[in-house]
């Protein structure tokens, strides 16, 4: 037995060694530096996940604005000069953006290739993306997440809501179940039909309960969700994976079928589904469940941070309620609990900076999400200053946590400012400057270029939604008015709003209308 393991540890010393002699990557003339790390395969893998900021702000200070990591398998240029941002998007020719992100909605959520080039479907998902999240067919989903919400803040939650009464909850637990609840009823319609129907209350529980198992599958699979990014096979994670199982049952097309009110995004998935693809009726789901995760793993958390900050910050909260106050009154909309909802249309939901401001600086403080771009070909990366030879299958990266916590362009970084991103006139302010300069790309929450989330508009509507329902239905406060502001959880970086490590407490009671 001892003579076994003696052989295992020699032949693991060897195999390292081996690996550091012959099968590191070595950098070449005109190369960014590199970092290799020291682990076979994993390279700077473990300490660029222990916190990927300071990471990436040693690197910089060491290496200058741009440098390779090693990192699980994948040699990644990391460029923090936010001037030459531009440089990535505008290498078309040499970068793709596609590989990447068809390549972990496969992995992560169990179809097959979405990629066109790989035969599986003919579908431009970032065309339908657009079609279905903006222009005209926004108007329709801010409609029915404005009616959903109130379904779910006033009658799905009616049990708990007693007048005069606090109901204490985690603001986290909260957000989560409000968002996921209202937003599964925008994309995926209702099981019941509301018309006429004597059991109509039966099946809103009966729904309800539906949805919330769907939440619990779906909290399940989001929790591992970064290591099957990271390449690991959800097989390791049998919970996790029979939860995604169970979300792909739900949204199966012979289901869906039986909804009223689907979302035009969702009735052109499953017709595109049918007609351009050779998915099996499974596949077909689990791109759903993709657009599912999509539509919430980003959108609660920034709930979250936005309602947490607003509750931390009497000044905030004053101005935010104040701004909704004012816009309900222009729209002659009156607040009351006898059934009738609050409508409030995207061009008056647009007619609000105070809030897009608390919402961004909100995100600011929160996000941690990466650009990625995989180089088709060996070319030459040029920079404002500088030029590169980057290597075929190599990625570049933007990590735009290092721009929005950089002291020079946001003063006390760290802090939450609600008007930061207005400007002395109280409209939007687009003015930030870094050595004197004025930047392009100074807020990027949701990506840039062509790969820039096409329901970042959808998204932050629905926030807003949520806040002015909130001011206008609700008392609410933090149990503890001097609770610390919990860290961000780590795990998520690189995957866009950051979760809190903890939930918070709050307390919420109807208000006397």
């Amino acid at each position: 037995m001892f003579l076994a393991s003696w052989i295992l540890g020699v032949a693991v010393i060897l195999c390292c060694v081996s690996w550091f002699l012959l099968g590191r990557r070595r950098r070449r003339q005109g190369e960014p530096p590199l970092e290799n790390g020291f682990l076979p395969y994993l390279g700077c893998a473990l300490k660029f996940g222990a916190n990927p900021l300071e990471f990436l702000k040693e690197k910089q200070k060491k290496h200058g604005h741009i440098f390779t990591c090693h990192v699980a398998g994948k040699y990644i240029h990391f460029l923090t000069d936010p001037f030459s941002y531009h440089a990535l998007m505008r290498q078309g020719k040499h970068l793709d953006w596609k590989k990447f992100h068809f390549a972990t909605s496969a992995k992560a959520f169990g179809h097959g290739s979405i990629d066109p080039e790989e035969g599986n479907t003919t579908e431009n998902f970032h065309q339908t993306f657009i079609r279905t999240l903006q222009g005209n067919a926004l108007d329709a989903l801010i409609e029915a997440m404005m009616e959903n919400l109130q379904y779910v803040m006033l009658q799905s939650r009616a049990p708990k809501l007693q007048s005069n009464t606090w109901v204490t909850e985690g603001l986290y637990t909260f957000c989560c179940q409000v968002m996921f609840e209202s937003g599964f009823l925008t994309l995926f319609g209702k099981e019941f039909n509301s018309n006429n129907d004597k059991n109509l209350s039966s099946k809103q529980e009966t729904e309800r309960a539906h949805i919330l198992n769907a939440l619990e599958n779906f909290k399940e699979f989001d929790k591992i969700f970064p290591a099957l990014v990271a390449g690991l096979p959800i097989h390791l994670f049998k919970s996790a994976h029979s939860a995604r199982e169970r979300l792909g049952e739900a949204l199966l097309h012979k289901n869906l079928l039986k909804r009223d009110n689907l979302s035009e995004l969702v009735t052109l998935r499953m017709f595109l589904n049918d007609t351009l693809s050779t998915f099996d009726d499974m596949e077909k789901a689990k791109t759903h469940v993709a657009v599912l995760w999509a539509s919430q793993a980003n959108t609660i958390p920034a709930t979250f941070w936005t309602l947490f900050y607003l509750l931390k910050s009497p000044e905030a909260m004053r101005a935010a309620t104040k701004e909704v106050q004012s816009v309900l009154e222009s729209a002659e909309e009156s607040i009351s609990l006898d059934g009738k909802n609050i409508s409030l249309n995207r061009k008056q939901l647009d007619n609000m900076p105070i809030l897009d401001s608390i919402i961004k600086e909100a995100m600011r403080l929160s996000s941690a999400s990466m650009t990625f771009r995989v180089a088709k070909e060996d070319f030459t990366l040029h920079l404002e200053n500088d030029f590169y030879n980057i290597r075929k299958d190599d990625v570049v990266a933007l990590y735009p946590q290092l721009l929005h916590f950089d002291p020079e362009i946001y003063a006390d970084p760290l802090t939450f400012k609600y008007d930061r991103f207005l400007n002395e006139k109280g409209e939007e302010k687009t003015d930030f400057y870094r050595n004197g300069r004025k930047l392009k790309h100074y807020y990027m929450p949701f990506g840039t270029g062509i790969a820039k989330c096409p329901g970042r508009l959808f998204a932050v509507h629905e926030i807003k939604q949520f806040l002015a329902l909130i001011f206008s239905y609700f008392e609410i406060e933090l149990v503890d008015g001097n609770v610390k502001c919990p860290s961000l959880d780590q795990s998520r970086a690189g995957l866009g709003i950051l979760q809190p490590s903890n939930d918070i407490d709050f307390r919420y009671r109807l208000k006397c209308l």
